[in-house]
């Protein structure tokens, strides 16, 4: 079956009582069991079947099941956010007196998790610039335990090359990691593009317009050990696991995942040539624009397609303000790939934590706007941009 086929006719591990079609929402937290000897083999991971819904729950494991159908993977793990999926992820590879090699182009919140909450349990941040195989060359040792990176960062829309990568990690046989929520998983294959592992915020595209929070671990099975301890220590002992409410919502947000992404990929072409060509704007960054450095990079790894997420730039931080506050139609809000379109100044807001310093060592700009964009009509959008640039100041 093609992608989208599977994405809603993956079947249930059990039929259900009432021949649903749609998995139910199994919102009860306990099992029964028919006797003690098979209750003692459920605990004891001889038989794998929900025994507490903290650890297992057949509404997430579907959710779990499909994931893996539309990417081949050897286990997927659900999550109750992107960043609960992150740290969960690089728990699993990381202990005291081990480095992450990674880049200071990451998420504000990746970064601070990597450089201060991992940093105070004995984990060191060797951060570099991960285009550069020389320079990831001349940081990896015995003590690097994984190479992470965003497949396209946010929001400086740098692409690093993960087959080079993937060759270093594989020379030294450590495992290469990668957060590929900006492009859906269903768009490219993972493995052969040398990824080991992927962490999605499934809050974003698969949701289905922003209804629930949650994420994903998509483990290609190259790290057995590693893999034990995300579906037994992490999701056992960090109580992270996704609710089945949410699961629910999320498997509805996969069948239409296609016909959604479509859309939005092609919108945001459309608004970032729209963008480019305006005067007032003073750099637009989409990879799926040829003027784009990391263009034909982008293309080779992850298809013709280039996500939903575009930044442009503008005169100073001030404009940027006049522009948020001037818009009618977007929506000021973070978040990505929502139905409705969203527009955030991310220097003042999802970097708001981070010194002035550090924002400049990662370049995050004052003068940059992040747009997500939505389902709706391109026309639209472009009136409501081109009178919130026109209109705040930035012409003169």
């Amino acid at each position: 079956m093609k992608k989208s086929t599977k994405a809603i006719h993956t079947p249930y591990e059990r039929r259900d009582a009432w021949d649903s079609l749609q998995i139910p929402v199994y919102n009860s937290m306990a099992y029964e069991f028919d006797d003690a000897a098979y209750m003692s083999e459920v605990f004891s991971g001889k038989v794998i079947v929900p025994d507490y819904s903290r650890v297992l729950n057949p509404t997430v494991m579907h959710f779990e099941d499909r994931v893996k159908a539309l990417t081949d993977a050897k286990e997927v793990s659900a999550f109750n956010s992107g960043m609960a999926a992150i740290s969960a992820m690089l728990i699993s590879v990381a202990e005291a007196g081990k480095n992450i090699v990674s880049s200071r182009h990451m998420f504000g919140n990746t970064y601070l998790l990597v450089t201060r909450t991992l940093a105070r349990l004995g984990v060191e941040a060797r951060l570099v610039d991960l285009c550069n195989a020389e320079e990831v060359e001349s940081v990896v040792d015995e003590n690097t335990c994984c190479i992470f990176l965003e497949s396209v960062t946010n929001p400086q829309t740098e692409v690093a090359d993960t087959k080079m990568l993937s060759h270093i990690a594989k020379k030294w046989g450590f495992p290469l990691i990668a957060d590929t929520t900006i492009i859906p998983f269903t768009e490219f294959d993972g493995r052969a593009i040398g990824l080991d592992f992927q962490v999605v915020s499934s809050t974003k595209y698969i949701s289905g317009g922003a209804t629930c929070m949650g994420g994903l671990i998509i483990d290609y099975g190259n790290f057995p050990v590693i893999s034990e301890r995300i579906k037994k220590e992490m999701v056992f002992n960090l109580g992270g696991y996704l609710n089945p409410q949410a699961a629910y919502m999320q498997v509805l947000g996969l069948e239409t995942l296609g016909v959604r992404y479509k859309r939005q990929a092609e919108s945001a072409k459309e608004i970032a040539e729209f963008l480019e060509s305006l005067p007032e704007v003073k750099g637009v960054g989409y990879i799926g624009l040829e003027s784009h450095p990391d263009h034909n990079l982008a293309k080779s790894l992850y298809g013709e397609t280039a996500g939903a997420m575009v930044t442009f730039e503008l005169k100073d931080i001030e404009a940027c303000y006049d522009f948020i506050n001037s818009l009618k139609l977007l929506h000021r809000a973070t978040n990505l790939f929502d139905n409705r379109s969203l527009a955030i100044h991310p220097y003042s807001t999802i970097f708001a934590t981070i010194s002035d310093e550090e924002k400049r060592e990662m370049d995050v700009k004052p003068t940059t706007i992040r747009l997500s964009i939505g389902l709706e009509d391109t026309d639209d959008l472009k009136e409501d941009l081109l009178q919130a640039i026109k209109g705040s100041g930035n012409g003169k």
